[in-house]
């Protein structure tokens, strides 16, 4: 049996078992276990056919035609070696999820592995379709219709995200300035969620903004989210807009005003590599980046998700899956974005802890690229995932002993990994999770307010090593629960954090650290739960728009951040302390402290190891 034995506090139901390490290697070879017999092998290929036999010379079309082999079939109820379906090189276009549920598990200690049988990222699973019928306007822009009845919130030329039409236009593909800043119209109004006051003579009256919404960094000089938000009714007479939602925070607080740019309007179409989103007429705007639509590829995408394992409950989850190489490439974003409820209680529902309400993501923007909920043993390696709308990896609520490993992550719309466990002090959810060996590059594109290369919220007894995180407006890894929760209610200890290299981090925002925890472990006497070692943190420095008068930092122990052993970490230029915490922490061998040794450092071990199967070698 495998020795990532499942730990949870919740029993995870009868027939659930674990794979064996040699068997996770013997898919990694290509090889089944000794004395295997019968062992189930299928083809998939772009050029294949569902009605044929899934065999190499006569391959099936589509995933989900191998996976209802398996299910209908119930192979996997006798299996005595693992089952497997080859992907072949190319394209395998995704109009809709491709769910796996309990029924698709592997069985019998063995395991159902899904790989790209040519070399890792060959087979792509793409969750985008061409547009096409594109005819000039004017401008060097270009029209072309769509199907109005499906919306789409980002869009992409040639594998390169486009830029939703904007102003003021973005400084560079690399930054999310600059911005425009609200102020305080009248002294009652210091407090409003809904309503946008700009600078007299920053809005020209002739743009139509009535498809247009505001990004912005809501509460004044927090730098500390961003808000996504359409707009319903613009007044220019006063410079004021009201917006269809409440934004995390105020949009003044003491008297500073927050950061915004407005985006999807046709007025604001006038740089190449935007667009603009007519949903209403179902006509989509782009101004290419060549000057010519000759020979560009324009995708719009078709899913917010493209891969979905999920089991019925805590108690009957999909387990014993393997997906090996597979690439991952578009999904789409959302109508409109915040981060969790304005306060706790929000959600409706009665919490031990409702103020993790503010913590947690709302239902409505619960998902990743690929996500997982009530799985266990889950494998995702050799994975190349590119080009989300939302979040790269997000494992919701109760999942155990997954492993996200040799994995490259880019171009990533919020999170790149995102575990995320059940309210505090209502069972251990999500917990003994491996993430190693993975590279992470741009992240939070259409999120850049709390985005991460990994965040963790409320799971434990993690390993997290060999990571290299790049180019993000905040945090690089964050390990979040609440300073409110008490200890034994929060499941945020037993984790390990080792050999990591975090650069480019903390980009456009204020008051964090590209090693960040929030409200972790504050109850005396802080007994070490969590380790931390062999970290580089890379210059911190924000772009200067960013009023935040927190600065930014190495390492950031927030609202308690406690427990923590750091050893061998050394830290680039910040502009405010390099670490920052509470007396509760210990601190080995840091170069905010005398006698700092770098001899200690392991900088050979520290990031992607050089088995890594992407070349990322430059960057």
């Amino acid at each position: 049996m495998s020795k990532r034995t499942r730990r949870t506090t919740l029993s995870v139901g009868a027939g659930v078992v674990a794979a064996a390490l040699v068997t996770v290697a013997a898919i990694q070879f290509n090889a089944q276990p000794a004395g295997a017999v019968d062992c189930n092998t299928f083809w998939v290929a772009p050029n294949g056919d569902d009605a044929g036999k899934g065999t190499e010379k006569e391959p099936w079309k589509t995933v989900t035609r191998a996976r209802d082999e398996i299910r209908n079939k119930h192979l996997n109820d006798r299996m005595n070696c693992d089952i497997t379906v080859n992907l072949k090189a190319g394209d395998y276009p995704v109009a809709s999820t491709i769910d796996l549920n309990e029924q698709d598990s592997g069985k019998n200690g063995h395991r159902v592995v899904y790989r790209s049988v040519d070399g890792p990222g060959k087979a792509q699973l793409q969750g985008a379709e061409e547009i096409t019928g594109w005819t000039p306007t004017q401008n060097g822009i270009y029209k072309a219709k769509f199907d109005a009845s499906k919306p789409f919130y980002t869009l992409f030329e040639d594998g390169k995200r486009a830029t939703n039409a904007r102003y003021p236009n973005r400084g560079s593909d690399d930054t999310w300035s600059p911005y425009m800043t609200s102020i305080l119209y009248e002294e009652d109004k210091m407090d409003v969620h809904n309503w946008l006051w700009g600078k007299p003579g920053d809005w020209d009256p002739s743009w139509d903004m009535s498809q247009a919404s505001v990004t912005i960094w809501s509460g004044g000089s927090w730098s500390w989210f961003t808000d996504t938000i359409p707009l319903l009714d613009t007044n220019f007479k006063k410079t004021q807009t009201t917006l269809k939602y409440w934004t995390r925070y105020a949009m003044v607080n003491s008297r500073g005003g927050s950061r915004y740019f407005f985006q999807n309007s046709l007025s604001f179409l006038d740089q190449a590599g935007e667009y603009y989103v007519d949903n209403k007429a179902g006509e989509v705007y782009y101004k290419p980046r060549a000057g010519t639509m000759d020979g560009v590829k324009v995708l719009r995408p078709t899913v917010k998700t493209v891969l979905n394992l999920a089991g019925k409950s805590p108690q009957d989850r999909l387990h014993d899956v393997t997906f090996d190489g597979l690439g991952v490439q578009y999904s789409d974003f959302v109508s409109w974005y915040r981060n969790g409820w304005v306060a706790g209680g929000d959600a409706g529902v009665e919490h031990k802890y409702p103020e993790y309400d503010r913590q947690i993501e709302m239902p409505r923007n619960r998902f990743g690229a690929i996500t997982l909920t009530n799985t266990s043993n889950i494998d995702l390696i050799r994975m190349h995932l590119s080009d989300t709308g939302f979040t790269g990896i997000y494992l919701l609520f109760a999942n155990d002993h997954t492993r996200i490993t040799d994995s490259l992550l880019e171009n990533i719309g919020a999170d790149g990994i995102k575990v995320e466990g059940g309210w505090p002090g209502e069972g251990d959810l999500s917990n003994h999770h491996t993430i190693s060996n993975v590279f992470i590059d741009h992240i939070g594109e259409l999120v850049p307010g709390d985005s991460a290369g990994v965040e963790l919220m409320d799971t434990g007894n993690n390993t997290i090593s060999n990571i290299e995180v790049k180019h993000g407006a905040r945090y690089g890894i964050s390990l979040e629960s609440r300073p409110e929760v008490k200890d034994g209610d929060q499941y945020a200890s037993g984790n390990s954090f080792k050999y990591i290299r975090l650069e480019q981090l903390g980009l456009d925002s204020g008051d964090m650290g590209a090693f960040y925890t929030y409200g972790v472990d504050n109850q005396e006497p802080h007994p070490v739960q969590n380790t931390v070692d062999q970290l580089v943190v890379g210059d911190v420095i924000p772009d200067p728009s960013m009023p935040d008068a927190g600065g930014t930092r190495g390492v950031h122990m927030d609202a308690g951040g406690c427990g923590f052993a750091f050893s061998n970490v050394e830290v680039g230029t910040v502009t405010d302390d390099k670490y920052q915490s509470y007396k509760c922490n210990e601190v080995t061998n840091a170069n905010w402290v005398t006698g700092f040794d770098a001899s200690k450092m392991e900088y050979d071990k520290i990031g992607v190891l050089p088995s890594f199967p992407y070349d990322v070698a430059g960057r």
